[in-house]
């Protein structure tokens, strides 16, 4: 049993939200007339996760989780949706002859119509039988299962992937799904569908809960365990009779920080030839808030300030962290009189401008660190 929520880690607890006697052990692998006497039914307990709210079972996974077992009986009307959805999918993201992969193709039955909508289609099974079957029928298919470890997939990287109905089979869906993520390419887009578990709870559909399906997804909760995985879900929308949650996904990029560099060399600049007009000791800050602070160590000002002012009683008498500038009172600039000051109180600048001016005049010099740079005062 396991007591660990498989998307978040949050623990379980003890406590089952249904518990059912007499389950059957799985979809699959039915009992032949000689296996017959050996079969038994099994208990079957369904948590919810009081950190994430995911319906979960607490079982070891059935012996062929990693496979995909589809219907053989594949109707026309399914067809038909598949092909309307693939073909909006890859025109509304662009995808014509570029690298699209099914994860847990099964036997090819929508790899071969994700084929025909002129996408370089590439699948992904652990069955070796239905593996083989798909390359018979002329689809690039490799065989394998995402799971911790897993290593680059072949062909990739892939701008688009795409899992029907497998994901709820994961005992470990966020390891997967991290390594789905660093195999797409820079905003890559994903097409994930799980059994709708909004309609199971409203129709109460007892027979739904099954030990093949570990994870009962909400629209809320697949959108958790999508972002804990490194994606965005661009949107979802339930179909197929309401028994389908269909979500658009795309990988989550770190945002692009490098211009932070460019703007801490740029102010360091423009507060190093501001300090040249004066003499050492005669330029003071204004504000010893955790802005002031990082900006008095990441510019190199130790040594090159008189003293920072600040009214906070708490602060004065301390000393700036990393540069370990005196922290002084207001007073101080009657007693130790400085030729400038340069403001760094953020959001009170303005009004510390005003009230140095209205008492010192052109006495002394004021300058505001803007975010976009020293705006000096006149």
């Amino acid at each position: 049993m396991r007591n660990i929520c498989r998307v978040c880690g949050h623990s379980l607890g003890a406590k089952a939200l249904l518990s059912f006697k007499n389950m059957p052990k799985g979809a699959q692998n039915l009992p032949d007339a000689a296996s017959l006497s050996k079969d038994r039914g099994e208990k079957l307990d369904v948590f919810g996760c009081p950190g994430c709210g995911l319906a979960q079972l607490s079982v070891r996974p059935v012996p062929y989780y990693r496979e995909v077992i589809r219907a053989a009986a594949f109707s026309e009307e399914m067809r038909t949706f598949r092909e309307k959805q693939f073909s909006t999918f890859v025109k509304k993201y662009r995808l014509k002859g570029r690298n699209v992969l099914e994860l847990g193709c099964g036997r090819g039955e929508y790899l071969s119509i994700m084929k025909r909508q002129g996408v370089k289609a590439f699948g992904l099974e652990y069955s070796k039988s239905a593996a083989e079957y798909c390359r018979s029928l002329g689809l690039s298919v490799e065989r394998g299962y995402l799971s911790a470890g897993s290593k680059a997939i072949k062909h990739g990287p892939f701008d688009a992937f795409y899992m029907m109905n497998f994901l709820e089979h994961f005992p470990d869906p966020r390891s997967s799904l991290e390594i789905m993520s660093a195999n797409l390419s820079a905003g890559g887009i994903g097409l994930v569908e799980v059994p709708n578990f909004d309609m199971i709870i409203k129709k109460k559909l007892f027979s739904e809960f099954i030990k093949d399906h570990l994870l009962y997804f909400t629209k809320d909760t697949l959108e958790t365990a999508l972002r804990l995985s490194g994606f965005e879900m661009l949107k979802a929308e339930v179909v197929w009779h309401d028994y389908i949650i269909s979500a658009v996904v795309r990988k989550r990029e770190q945002p692009a920080l490098g211009s932070f560099y460019g703007s801490l060399q740029n102010i360091k600049k423009e507060l190093t030839a501001f300090l040249r007009k004066y003499r050492k000791g005669t330029v003071a800050v204004w504000g010893a808030s955790h802005q002031a602070l990082a900006v008095l160590a990441l510019a190199e000002l130790a040594g090159k300030i008189s003293y920072v002012v600040d009214s906070a009683p708490f602060k004065q008498g301390k000393f700036t962290t990393a540069t370990h500038i005196p922290i002084v009172s207001p007073d101080l600039l009657d007693l130790q009189p400085v030729n400038a000051i340069i403001i760094m109180a953020a959001s009170y600048s303005d009004e510390v401008a005003r009230t140095i001016k209205k008492k010192y005049g052109k006495k002394i010099q004021t300058a505001i660190l803007r975010d976009y740079g020293l705006e000096i005062n006149n």
